[in-house]
């Protein structure tokens, strides 16, 4: 293209005059184009810039891609893995745990409160910043609950080794001879007190016996004591470790004493009538970690499945208490 040429009309000597430009207009027309150029130049850059992506960001893009793939697969596998250790709790809690008679865990302490706490900080602001807090969530989760079943497997261990022991203490016998379960009386539960005539809860068993019955103790253990206790009379409590206690009421004479190492089967009082009783019998109570429980449930090495069936309708009948 052609520089333009500039005339200028001159009304005195009646020609057109060309006109040349000043230095400061050149350096005016310079610096237009040059601005002008510039901005074009920029806006074309950063267009092409956009649309198009330069090799190193292609590869970022891809590498982007390839890691959140990868992500999605592990959040996939730890929701797969966390099924197969939620089978292994349940396992834990209803069979294990039972078999050994040991609590089943809490579940407040196989579970945690990940997201609100600031671990997570260095991952905001990423592309895909809810994709990955979430997956590291859950694997910090899944590792304090296998940290816990790991625990939880000692435990059972150690309770496994010492399960004769343990059978030995917890009470599995009736407290007097009842073979023909003639003596049970009345049983745990809501029952009539026999003074008052109220209903309240009667929180043993109650064996009809003739005074001087010889009284058993149902399960290896330390005499805790061998007193007498308001309401209960001459009484003696067994210290079985492992959370229970078993309580013998009512009675006329102490024979073992406090401190003293008793088996199964060995005869630590006689039947009587002492303290609140109405007649002669034992009232006999099973603690589990400081609560009354059925003592019906703790007869397993004396009953048979029919006599349990039994003993279970004699001890519900609703009547009243002995004491």
């Amino acid at each position: 293209m052609s520089k333009k040429i500039y005339y200028r009309y001159d009304p005195h000597t009646l020609n057109y005059e060309r006109v040349y430009p000043t230095a400061k207009e050149k350096a005016i027309g310079f610096l237009r184009h040059f601005f002008i150029s510039a901005l074009l130049g920029c806006g074309l850059f950063f267009l092409l810039s956009y649309y198009l992506d330069s090799p190193y960001e292609k590869m970022l893009k891809q590498e982007i891609s390839v890691l959140s793939s990868q992500n999605k697969i592990l959040s996939k596998q730890i929701d797969q893995a966390e099924s197969v250790l939620r089978e292994l709790e349940l396992r834990d809690d209803n069979l294990y745990r039972v078999m050994l008679q040991a609590e089943p865990l809490p579940d407040e302490m196989r579970s945690g409160n990940f997201v609100e706490t600031n671990r997570y900080e260095e991952l905001a602001g990423l592309s895909n910043e809810s994709l990955v807090k979430n997956t590291a969530v859950k694997m910090d989760l899944l590792n304090k609950r296998l940290y816990f079943q790991s625990k939880s497997y000692d435990e059972l261990l150690n309770l496994f080794n010492n399960k004769e022991a343990r059978l030995l203490c917890i009470p599995a016998i009736q407290p007097i001879l009842n073979k023909d379960l003639k003596q049970t009386s009345s049983g745990f539960g809501r029952r009539v007190d026999p003074i008052y005539k109220t209903v309240r809860m009667h929180t043993g068993m109650d064996f009809t016996a003739k005074p001087g019955t010889p009284v058993y103790a149902t399960g290896d253990g330390v005499v805790e004591k061998a007193d007498w206790d308001q309401g209960y009379g001459k009484t003696v409590i067994i210290n079985h470790g492992y959370g229970y206690k078993t309580v013998y009421a009512h009675l006329n004479d102490y024979v073992a004493k406090r401190g003293q190492k008793v088996k199964r089967g060995e005869v630590i009082g006689k039947v009587g009538s002492t303290g609140k009783a109405t007649g002669p019998h034992l009232h006999y109570e099973v603690h589990h970690k400081g609560k009354p429980v059925n003592p019906q449930n703790y007869y397993f090495m004396d009953l048979t499945p029919a006599e349990y069936d039994k003993m279970v309708q004699l001890s519900s009948t609703m009547g009243r208490m002995m004491d």
